[in-house]
């Protein structure tokens, strides 16, 4: 769920909605994913299936229901693990001088560079790998890497407290509600991670109430992240400094602690944030393809498993491609991914907690290791923040997705899943 939005996207999100309009905004989405989260931890409790959304939706509401829900959690996945192959030349660009060689082509307003198209395009090949390999490797280096980002973000809070003053916090609200909503469409992406969990449940070996409590911890704790890493920024830069910096989060730390070194070892950390998050939604988005193809949704294809690690390698590499690409496109398209993403994300989102409430009502006795209490109050309010969220993102809404390269993302995508959801689902 911490990849390297906080590092780079934190100064963007203070100067759109002012320090408090951005903890207002993180606090909002927090509550709906926390929510969204409850629902989860019950159904991931009861359903340990491999596919996660896949699964609760099937059941709940059907084939037609469940496609659009998978598709759409995918499209989320894929922008994540994309993101983070334009992140990681973005990282490489601070950190030496001078990265940028051999011109190729615009995207927009940015040009793009081979060398910078090489680390990223390098660096989703080194993970699409690393993923094959299987989940044992990929846990222990998700551990090592979140050990070290635990630990920058605990170092630049106390050094903000320390160093920081409030007056540097304003303005608190700098654009009204308007701010606040154009930060509030960037929260699903922000927070999309937790339900990575549900996708690999038949891989884990704990018992089933605890896949409920690690989710749900995990929703409440990327929350505390994300508005401890805007106070600190808030508290030790102030706005004008902020709208110069290219990497506010890194300058904070190092304004903290009086030491370039500081930052550095900041940025080096946000590395890997960004290594956590490709893992992880490579695994997720690859389980969610293994599932949809294993009920005969996409191409049987994507079924297979690898001879010695048993994972699903050509469901992996189908996500690992799109990533191997994705730096060809240049830096801006971080901000498309997040925005078109996140569209995806609260859609599936959605879904969810309806199938929720539909198993709830259709299947009160099935077997829930973890039961959330007042369910249907707490499916309910899930089911209306998804879907208000998901307006947001819809043509006249202040925060509605840029045209056309936002909404190129979601239409090339949909077209892509209406093509399948007639070659298969109909047909199947």
């Amino acid at each position: 769920m911490i990849g390297w939005g906080w590092v780079v996207l934190t100064g963007d999100w203070i100067t759109m909605a002012g320090s408090l309009g951005a903890i207002l905004a993180f606090g909002i989405g927090g509550l709906m994913v926390t929510l969204i989260g409850l629902t989860y931890a019950e159904l991931a409790s009861a359903m340990p299936e491999v596919g996660g959304e896949h699964a609760y939706s099937y059941r709940a509401l059907g084939a037609g229901a469940s496609f659009i829900c998978t598709w759409a959690i995918v499209l989320g996945y894929v922008s994540v693990v994309a993101f983070e192959a334009v992140a990681l030349p973005t990282v490489m660009e601070y950190l030496l001088p001078g990265f940028k060689k051999i011109q190729l082509w615009n995207v927009g307003d940015e040009r793009v560079y081979l060398s910078w198209v090489l680390v990223g395009s390098m660096g989703a090949a080194t993970m699409t790998w690393l993923n094959v390999r299987g989940m044992r490797a990929s846990a222990l280096l998700q551990q090592t890497v979140t050990a070290c980002i635990l630990v920058s973000g605990v170092m630049l809070l106390l050094g903000a407290v320390n160093t920081g003053a409030p007056s540097n916090m304003e303005p608190l609200l700098s654009t009204g509600s308007k701010g606040v909503l154009m930060v509030l469409i960037m929260t699903p992406f922000m927070f999309v991670g937790f339900d990575v969990i549900p996708q690999a449940a038949a891989e884990l070996n704990i018992p089933f109430k605890q896949i409920g409590k690690l989710l749900l911890a995990s929703v409440l704790l990327a929350v505390i992240w994300y508005v401890a890493m805007i106070s600190g920024v808030a508290l030790v830069l102030p706005t004008q400094q902020l709208n110069g910096s290219n990497l506010p989060t890194a300058e904070a730390m190092q304004v903290a602690f009086g030491s370039p070194i500081a930052g550095e070892f900041l940025i080096i950390v946000g590395i890997g944030g960004i290594i956590t998050s490709w893992n992880a939604f490579l695994i997720g988005g690859s389980r969610a393809v293994y599932a949809m193809a294993l009920a005969r949704m996409l191409p049987h294809f994507l079924t297979k498993l690898h001879p010695v690690y048993k994972t699903p390698v050509n469901a992996i590499l189908m996500i690992g491609t799109v990533s191997f690409f994705a730096p060809l496109f240049g830096k801006n398209a971080m901000t498309w991914l997040v925005n078109a993403g996140g569209l995806g994300i609260v859609l599936a989102y959605a879904l969810v907690a309806i199938s929720f409430l539909v198993l709830r009502k259709r299947e009160p006795d099935m077997p829930r290791p973890f039961k959330v209490p007042q369910g249907s109050i707490v499916g309910l309010t899930a089911v209306a923040l998804s879907v208000g969220m998901c307006a947001l993102y819809l043509p006249g809404s202040p925060a509605a997705l840029l045209w056309p390269y936002e909404w190129a993302l979601i239409l090339l995508w949909s077209g892509a899943g209406l093509a399948l959801y007639i070659k298969y689902v109909k047909r199947n």
